[in-house]
């Protein structure tokens, strides 16, 4: 099983998820793993809460990993610690919060390793500070054999996650605030513009040196800017032989339609279907890769779903996210869509 995307099988990830589907996923994994934590309301409905920040998460984000080499005894000692605190949340924005966490556990197999920025984040602890320093304690100690990896944020019509900025560089980063700041003291935003150069500004990015996660494999490379180049190109031939339009966000916008009246079921072996009704007609459409083309639903239902995949996958901000693999089985499937609709046509035109 696999909370990461609230599935059984690696699979089983939907290439296209909207808030129903993921609703969906989520209480099915919470009914099935973590009921006895979470348990369903008296009326047997699904609970508030943010248990669902555990199961699902890439449905809402992309996350960056860090990883590092840790002894048997290193990793005893840090279940020693925390079996020995109280089970009680001391959450505060400001001076304990989740980078603050992250602070604590690496400084207990490392000391001193990681360190809040009064400069740069004027002492508030924040993801992009930790992985910083993170990042530059391990080139000191190459014994760590730092790894990185990227989750990306699954396709689909959820808002896409933002880049990280620390404190000072979200304030001088977003233009609604440094503007008006210049206009009335260019005083202040010239020492925010110090602060932020002077502290390395934006020059760290998490995603340097960083391999792909892939659900159920080995971790990839991710795709290049040539790469990602021909496979534009190749979906817009595809799209063309097709009689699609090409023009970017048509298949997104064809197949959110479509998803935005359907309703998410389970086929006969467990694995996520949207069904919806087209005239009187009760359609089923697989939308994990295990079984979009396994259901008996249109070739066009199919093809919108796997164009609206790859034109997300293809964006420039998707950049450094998706591996050359990723890319090529989504561009697989829609050749054998493709070949589907084709022979279809094919043995209509044949009838007498």
């Amino acid at each position: 099983m696999d909370s990461t995307y609230a599935v059984e099988r690696p699979d089983d990830v939907p290439l296209y998820a909207d808030t129903k589907t993921v609703a969906f996923l989520r209480d099915r994994y919470r009914r099935k793993h973590l009921k006895d934590v979470v348990p369903d309301l008296p009326n047997g409905a699904t609970p508030a809460g943010n248990w669902y920040e555990l199961v699902g998460s890439s449905y809402d984000r992309t996350t960056y990993g860090f990883e590092i080499e840790t002894t048997p005894e290193q990793d005893q000692a840090l279940i020693l610690k925390f079996n020995s605190l109280p089970n009680r949340s001391h959450f505060h924005i400001l001076t304990r919060n989740c980078a603050d966490f992250v602070k604590d556990v690496i400084n207990l197999y490392q000391p001193k390793a990681l360190h809040r920025s009064y400069v740069a984040d004027m002492g508030i602890s924040t993801p992009k500070q930790m992985a910083r320093a993170l990042v530059q304690f391990s080139a000191a100690h190459p014994e760590l054999r730092l790894s990185r990896f990227i989750i990306p944020q699954v396709p689909g019509n959820i808002a896409r996650s933002k880049a990280v900025h620390r404190v000072v560089g979200s304030f001088f980063e977003s233009k609604k605030y440094i503007v008006p700041s210049a206009v009335v003291s260019p005083i202040f935003a010239g020492c925010v513009a110090a602060v932020y150069f002077g502290s390395g500004g934006g020059r760290f990015n998490p995603r340097h040196d960083a391999m792909i996660f892939v659900p159920g494999g080995e971790a990839e490379l991710p795709l290049s800017r040539e790469e990602r180049r021909a496979y534009q190109k190749a979906l817009a031939d595809l799209q063309a032989r097709a009689n699609l339009e090409s023009s970017a966000g048509e298949g997104e916008e064809a197949w959110e339609h479509l998803q935005s009246k359907a309703q998410p079921e389970l086929d006969p072996h467990g694995r996520l279907i949207l069904q919806t009704k087209i005239g009187p007609a009760v359609v089923n459409v697989g939308i994990s890769a295990n079984n979009v083309l396994t259901i008996d639903a249109s070739p066009q239902f199919i093809q919108a779903l796997l164009i609206a995949r790859l034109q997300s996958e293809l964006q420039k901000s998707s950049l450094g996210k998706v591996s050359n693999r990723q890319i090529g089985r989504d561009l697989q499937l829609l050749h054998r869509a493709m070949a589907e609709d084709a022979s279809l046509e094919a043995s209509f035109a044949s009838r007498p």
